[in-house]
């Protein structure tokens, strides 16, 4: 599928077969293009806590709303991010890269992120809406519909997760058949009122 065709067809879709099994190798193609997203100094901070067991699902539902796409879809993502993942061997981000680039990135990234907790989550966040768009349309060009999802109680699913005390949970990413079409577009703004030219006035 065309990048452009999976922008146009990639809808939220909130109705799946939950009877559908996405297969290993399908899994695994689908959080590798993922793991392309960009973010910022190359630290990789996103992290896919891909949610198999279904007594965990249940439980997990129970605080989110009891939306069905979290115990419906074949792959079921609690996308969250290491927000210290600056400063755990920060190397490995630029292991390719000459000794010259080295030399000045891993200086630039302990400068930029240390002693700046909201820098830490804006860039965490940053990345985790990235990655969320690359994972959905990757799945889209896949033949798999998907929906990001908020509306849950993000204390109590972290909880559940066990989640560090040095990450965020940002968003979850249900991926899957979908057996119902979303609704159609129920209003997209112009392009004029969204596009300022230059500076607002």
């Amino acid at each position: 599928m065309e990048t452009a065709d999976a922008i146009r067809s990639r809808r939220s879709v909130k109705d799946f077969d939950a009877n559908h099994e996405m297969t290993e190798a399908e899994v695994n193609e689908l959080l590798s293009l993922a793991m392309l997203s960009p973010t910022a100094f190359n630290i990789q901070n996103w992290r896919f806590v891909v949610v198999t067991d279904q007594a965990l699902r249940k439980q997990i539902r129970e605080v989110a709303w009891d939306q069905a796409q979290v115990t419906d879809t074949s792959l079921f993502i609690v996308l969250c991010a290491d927000l210290k993942s600056w400063e755990k061997r920060p190397d490995r981000y630029w292991v390719n890269a000459s000794k010259e680039i080295q030399e000045f990135m891993l200086p630039a990234i302990d400068d930029y992120y240390r002693g700046k907790d909201q820098v830490q989550r804006d860039e965490a966040m940053r990345s985790c809406g990235i990655v969320a768009q690359t994972l959905m349309l990757a799945a889209k060009s896949m033949g798999y519909d998907s929906c990001p999802m908020d509306g849950f109680d993000y204390e109590k699913v972290g909880e559940l997760i066990r989640l560090p005390d040095d990450h965020v949970i940002a968003m979850f990413v249900a991926i899957g058949k979908g057996t119902k079409e979303a609704w159609p577009r129920p209003g997209q703004l112009d392009l004029d009122e969204l596009v300022i030219k230059n500076s607002f006035t």
